[in-house]
């Protein structure tokens, strides 16, 4: 396939979204295999069918790098208490949050599981995304996590889209194992974890570190159990407080540390150091209407990799829209429409730990949604609003 007459944004780390005016991409296969100018277009390449984009954009096909997108039933009532006062700790302990979806996620079939996931998958892809992280968690025992993870491998069977998938076995407490958390690690997180790590259903491993979920020395069991079977790990961190996850993520040499309205100029001087990727979940936010906000010029300062996503989950974001994502992280945050598009493309990818995605330049998988705007930054400007025109997923439009 040729692409000619159009924009390409490379997101290459060069300035200005590594953009090219009258650009072409030439792909074969599941593969790009030049991309730069149309001037300087290899003649071998002029023989491929041809697609005239119009002077459209094309940017890497986006990445939610953090969903818990399979679960069973909702919580608006949920959404409802809060509206009436009750703050998400207070839910929580009064034995909602995730403990409730908890409950409607164990009642549910894998087809059932399937089936709710890919309404929002739909929407997902339908705003031009081509990966999506998939998280365990709401299962909170070792039959149920496996569950939800061949769930999300089915998804990726029956829609044109990756899926990378995280187990989060320490993501709460569930009600048989109250008040005995380190029980709970040791007799169902960490064998849940060998079990599907045995099955071949675990990409990354993920915690909650926090004071209604785990410790960091309870996180640090998760993580040593996963460094022994070679699994990357990630970590929700400073949500809600600082209890020192950030830099627990850090020193495990994590994938990213996710959330961070609580995190400090430590904490990102911590995971600069380490490579860690911050994860921006602006929907959160929105939801809870917190009001601290994640350090992000202290990110900027150290070089930190920010990475934008959805957190599309039941009850603090139940938000599927990563372009709807990248418009609050700007306006909530500040971040620039390029750190937005950056966040769900390049540094997407590093959270992931993907390196063929997130870009595009020959070698990577031909990945690409083509929008129908004159300029990047359109993406994160509109609100409610989806541009996109075609999305390519492997090589096949």
């Amino acid at each position: 396939m040729l692409l000619l007459n159009a924009t390409v944004a490379t997101m290459d780390g060069t300035p200005a979204y590594g953009l090219v005016e009258q650009g072409a991409i030439a792909t074969r296969a599941d593969r790009i295999v030049w991309a730069g100018p149309a001037r300087d277009l290899p003649a071998e390449f002029t023989d491929q069918e041809t697609i005239d984009l119009g002077g459209r954009l094309v940017t890497p096909g986006l990445i939610d790098c953090h969903t818990h997108v399979v679960h069973g039933g909702n919580r608006a009532r949920e959404f409802e208490m809060r509206l009436e006062g009750a703050t998400y700790e207070e839910v929580a302990r009064a034995g909602g949050g995730i403990v409730s979806t908890v409950a409607a996620t164990r009642s549910a079939t894998q087809d059932d599981l399937v089936a709710g996931a890919l309404t929002r998958v739909d929407a997902m892809i339908a705003e031009g995304v081509s990966t999506i992280e998939m998280k365990s968690g709401y299962g909170l025992n070792v039959e149920n996590e496996l569950k939800m993870l061949r769930a999300a491998k089915a998804v990726a069977a029956q829609r044109p889209v990756r899926v990378r998938t995280s187990y989060l076995g320490a993501h709460a407490v569930p009600p048989e194992y109250r008040d005995r958390a380190d029980a709970y690690i040791d007799e169902v997180c960490v064998p849940g974890l060998e079990a599907a790590h045995a099955e071949g259903l675990v990409d990354a491993v993920d915690g909650f570190c926090e004071g209604i979920a785990f410790s960091p020395a309870q996180i640090a069991r998760v993580f040593d159990k996963a460094g022994s079977l070679g699994i990357p790990v990630k970590l929700h961190a400073e949500q809600l407080s600082n209890l020192g996850g950030a830099r627990l993520a850090a020193d495990y040499g994590a994938l990213s540390a996710d959330h961070l309205e609580y995190a400090n100029a430590a904490d990102a001087q911590a995971m600069a150091k380490a490579g860690t990727v911050a994860v921006i979940l602006p929907g959160a936010f929105y939801t809870l209407r917190e009001t601290a906000a994640p350090p992000i010029d202290a990110f900027r300062e150290n070089g930190v990799p920010m990475a934008v996503a959805t957190d599309c989950n039941p009850g603090s974001s139940p938000m599927s829209s990563l372009l709807l994502s990248m418009n609050m992280a700007c306006t909530l945050f500040r971040m620039t429409p390029e750190e937005a598009l950056t966040g769900v493309t390049r540094n997407a990818a590093r959270a992931l730990g993907l390196d063929d995605a997130g870009q595009i330049r020959p070698g990577l998988r031909a990945d690409l949604a083509i929008w129908d705007v004159e300029h990047p930054a359109e993406l994160a400007y509109r609100i409610g609003f989806n541009p996109l025109w075609k999305r390519i997923y492997g090589g096949e439009l």
